[in-house]
């Protein structure tokens, strides 16, 4: 068939290249690298700052000298100035992080050897010199302390006084002694020793306040409480009055003397100017009370004339159950019921009674206590016998008292001793 046209040969057919396999679409991931640069940047700084003291602490020349610290002053002053830890303890490397404790702790010798070990004995150290500067800085003037020192000025207002202090001491006009002193210049002149007892402490300035009023008020308290101790009667004279009794001055002293204790306490307004003896019934300095007596002092004046084993005669002022009171004038004894008589006494007044005069005996003193024992049974011959002949016994009490004294003397030289 011609028309159809010429037939293609068979011509074999190309291959397709094979098709590429199907893949997921790329996945985009961000990663930031903020942390990284930033820590990257501080090693770098780290490594410049290294380097950097490196440098200088090679350039830097530390002289084996041991005069390092005393003989180039200026100079290893700026040198010292000038050093940094890495200087003291070495560059920080890996090398040394793996050093040992003891190694890292160990100071560098050539640091070390530029220093020298010095002790007090290097110095001139003058031992006197320094506990003189001691003693100048030791403070003057403590509370209480009683100080000497010269006048040194006279104000109108006060005494100056050195006392050995960094400043002179003050005594008001008010503390320079008991009662009023008109004229100060007359009784503190410059120059004149004086002794006072300090009341306040260094104020700011250094100076400290004295005073000798307080000083006289502490004496004579101290004299006064040895007065009490001893039992003694001292002589007073009547200043003032008020309703309770009467006031006088005793050592410096304000003493008081209450109207139960006077003898005319009724007419205590009366006692002013006049002077008597009065004893001591407290003393007290803390609360500042000085309490006398008048009826005391005659008591102890009283107690003065007694003695042990002495026969005594006076009227009976008191009965009571356990026994009589005595008046010895001034002072009263006891003769207790179990003094009366040696025989069996069923009651007090089968043989004496109130107002009665009698004789007896003294067995016991004790000025302390104001108390006085008396005794009528040792003026018998015979247990009992005042109770058949009273009249008798007391008419030949000083005979009979002699040899009761016999008997005291051997009863007291019985008694145990400690």
């Amino acid at each position: 068939m011609g028309g159809s046209g010429s037939l293609q040969p068979n011509r074999p057919k190309a291959k397709k290249p094979n098709a590429a396999p199907l893949r997921n679409p790329p996945q985009v991931m961000h990663i930031s690298k903020r942390g990284e640069q930033e820590s990257l940047k501080k090693k770098t700084s780290q490594q410049e700052l290294d380097e950097q003291e490196l440098n200088e602490s090679s350039k830097l020349e530390i002289s084996p000298s041991p005069s390092f610290a005393y003989t180039t002053k200026t100079k290893d002053t700026n040198r010292a100035k000038s050093l940094t830890m890495a200087d003291i303890v070495g560059p920080v490397n890996q090398a040394s992080s793996k050093k040992s404790t003891s190694e890292v702790n160990k100071p560098d010798s050539n640091y070390t050897d530029s220093f020298t070990a010095h002790s007090v004995d290097d110095f001139d150290f003058d031992e006197d010199a320094f506990l003189a500067a001691l003693d100048q800085t030791e403070l003057v003037g403590i509370t209480g302390e009683i100080a000497s020192g010269k006048v040194i000025a006279v104000e109108s207002d006060g005494v100056y006084v050195d006392i050995g202090g960094k400043a002179p001491g003050f005594m008001p006009k008010s503390e320079c002694g008991l009662g009023v002193i008109p004229n100060l210049k007359e009784k503190f002149p410059t120059g004149i020793e004086v002794q006072v007892l300090v009341t306040r402490e260094q104020n700011a300035d250094g100076m400290v306040t004295i005073s000798c009023r307080a000083l006289a008020l502490r004496k004579s308290w101290d004299k006064v409480r040895e007065l009490e101790k001893k039992g003694e009667v001292v002589e007073v004279i009547v200043n003032g009055f008020n309703r309770g009794g009467v006031t006088c001055d005793l050592e410096g002293l304000r003493g008081f003397i209450p109207r139960s204790q006077l003898q005319e306490g009724d007419k205590h307004e009366s006692l002013v100017g006049k002077k008597f003896g009065v004893a001591f019934l407290e003393v007290n300095p803390e609360s500042r009370k000085l309490v006398l007596s008048e009826k005391k002092a005659a008591s102890v004046a009283r107690f003065a004339q007694l003695k042990i084993g002495q026969l005594i005669e006076g009227p009976i002022v008191a009965v009571k159950q356990y026994g009589f009171f005595v008046d010895l004038g001034g002072v009263s004894g006891l003769l207790h019921h179990s003094m009366i008589t040696g025989g069996a006494l069923r009651s007090l007044r089968e043989v004496f009674d109130y107002g009665e005069t009698i004789k007896a005996l003294i067995t016991e003193l004790d000025p302390g206590r104001s108390r006085i024992g008396l005794n009528t049974a040792l003026l018998e011959n015979i247990p009992g016998e005042l109770l058949l002949e009273k009249e008798k016994v007391m008419t030949e009490a000083e005979e009979r008292a002699k040899k009761a004294r016999n008997t005291l003397n051997n009863d007291e030289k019985d008694k145990p001793t400690g």
